[in-house]
Parts: C-alpha cells; sequence; structure tokens
C-alpha cells in the first residue's frame, strides 16, 4: 500500500520515517489536547465549588468574596467610576493606578533586579566553577544570603537605600542573586574535561573554549537556575512593596488586605499568580530557543 504522506518515487526507507515522523506529531497534538482538556475541567470544578460555597454563604463574604464579586473588582481596578453614586466626580483604577499600572510598576521592578542578578550571576558563577578556591572562599556566604529571607533584611535595606525603587530593585536582586550563581557553577564544573581539552588541542583559545564550549554546555542549568530566580523574586514583590509599594502589584495586594478589601485582595493574588506561570512559560520557551538539543541526545 502506498504511503500518501510521502511522494510516490521516495525510497522505502524514507516513507517509513516520514510516517513514523507523522505518528509522533499526531500523538503529541492529542496529548496536549488531553492535558487541555484536563487542565480546564479543573478548573472549571474549582470555580464551581468556589461559587457553590460563596452562594450558600458557607463562609462569610469578608473571608472569601464570590467569583462574581471578584471580577468586578478587577473590573473596576481596570476603569473609572463616579466616587458615589449621583456625583459626577470620577476616580480611576485604585490607589490613583489602574491595575495593570500597579502591574506594570512590580514588572519593572522585577526587570531591574532580575536583570541586574543574571549578569552579575553568570560573571561569579563562571568564576567561582572555573575556580575551586573562589568557590571555596565564597561559598558560605552564597548560602548564608540565599538562606535568608526577604523580610530579614528588607528594614536594613530601607536604611540605606530609602523607601523608593533602588531598596526594592536591590531586594528582588538578592533573591535571585543565589540560585543563578549556583546553577552557573553547577553547569561549568558539568563541562567534560575531554571536550574542553579537545578544543584546546585544536588550537582554541582559553576565551574560545569559555564562549564555544563552556557556555553552550552549561545553558541548561544556567536556564534552570533563571528560572527559579525569576520564581523566587517575584514571589517577593510584595515583601518589596510593603513599604512605598504604590503603584505596584504586591503593594496594592497588601493594602488592599489592611483595608479589608478582599475582592481586590484575590483580585491581585490572581493577578500576581497568572503572571507568574506566564513568566515561567517564556522562560521554559526561551530554553527550546536557546537549548535545541536538550532531551534529544
Amino acid at each position: 500500500m502506498t504511503d500518501t504522506t510521502t511522494a510516490p518515487g521516495a525510497p522505502p526507507a524514507d516513507r517509513d520515517g516520514t510516517a513514523v515522523a507523522a505518528g509522533v506529531r499526531r500523538a503529541a497534538r492529542r496529548s496536549r489536547g488531553r492535558r487541555l482538556v484536563l487542565q480546564t475541567a479543573v478548573l472549571v470544578a474549582v470555580l464551581a465549588l468556589w461559587w457553590l460555597v460563596t452562594a450558600l454563604q458557607l463562609v462569610p463574604a469578608l473571608y472569601l468574596p464570590s467569583p462574581g464579586a471578584v471580577l468586578h473588582s478587577f473590573v473596576q481596578a481596570n476603569t473609572c467610576r463616579p466616587v458615589a453614586e449621583g456625583l459626577s466626580r470620577t476616580v480611576c483604577g485604585e490607589q490613583n493606578y489602574y491595575l495593570w499600572e500597579h502591574l506594570v510598576a512590580s514588572l519593572q521592578r522585577i526587570a531591574a533586579g532580575l536583570g541586574t542578578a543574571v549578569l552579575a550571576g553568570l560573571a561569579v558563577g563562571f568564576l567561582m566553577g572555573s575556580s575551586r578556591w573562589l568557590s571555596v572562599a565564597f561559598e558560605p556566604y552564597l548560602n548564608f544570603l540565599r538562606a535568608l529571607p526577604p523580610l530579614g533584611y528588607i528594614g536594613l535595606l530601607i536604611v540605606w537605600l530609602g523607601i523608593g525603587d533602588a531598596s526594592k530593585n536591590v531586594l528582588l536582586f538578592l533573591a535571585a542573586f543565589p540560585p543563578i550563581v549556583i546553577a552557573t557553577v553547577q553547569g561549568v564544573r558539568g563541562v567534560s574535561a575531554d571536550r574542553t581539552n579537545a578544543a584546546l588541542s585544536l588550537g582554541a583559545s582559553r576565551t574560545q573554549v569559555a564562549t564555544q564550549v563552556v557556555l553552550p554546555s552549561s545553558l541548561p542549568s544556567i536556564l534552570s537556575g533563571v528560572r527559579l530566580a525569576a520564581g523566587f523574586a517575584w514571589t517577593t514583590v510584595v515583601a518589596a512593596e510593603l513599604n512605598n509599594g504604590i503603584p505596584g502589584i504586591g503593594g496594592l495586594a497588601y493594602l488592599s488586605g489592611t483595608q479589608l478589601n478582599t475582592p481586590l485582595t484575590i483580585a491581585c493574588i490572581i493577578t500576581i499568580g497568572l503572571v507568574a506561570v506566564a513568566l515561567d512559560a517564556l522562560i521554559v520557551r526561551l530554553g527550546h530557543v536557546l537549548v535545541p538539543w536538550q532531551g534529544k541526545a
């Protein structure tokens, strides 16, 4: 029987290979479809349970508002409305900013802190991974910094740098820096000595070995560290914005909670979670682009 997926004159081996590849792609599409259906079903079930609990008033609205109330709060935080019924004066968003403006402000702080941590972490990680003495000297301090909770030194940063964005950016940097350094060190140490020696024997310079052998080989570990660091930095955003965090999605979540505006607090929490998932997916996609060979050897 002729395989319709290939040209009639194609060799049998080519036809078999094409058919196998097409079958693999179809299986992958079916698997993604089943995952999407399962995830959608779970989401619908969670929303239905949430609505049922609030509709039956099993939990006071102060502690668990209905999905409709949270959605209304989200829409209200992104639109303008009258200050009070019958008045022409309007107010826009929350705390003089739309919710998306709060989100953008937090993302800018994340970009500054995480971006600086990536640059510094790669440099320090390469040095520590290449020198056993540097690793021995500085690894205890790196682990000490990694173990500190952000709230443990936010007060000190405010004393040193004030309550502006500088203290927030530094806090996010400190949250993201250790995992990037550790991942880079592991990646550099994991490069086979035979690979670097082969490059040197073929005439490559130390710089060429570092940029064309060590760095590509370390990329999977480095990207895993960046992914972990981005998660740490994003979860630290609320702590970073406890003081003078407006505009900021973490500051808005904290402030609305202190004002017992539970629907807005939950809307902020959901927004923070969705953005975290999107950032993680973006880093994973970036890894597929930069390291297309990972998992295929």
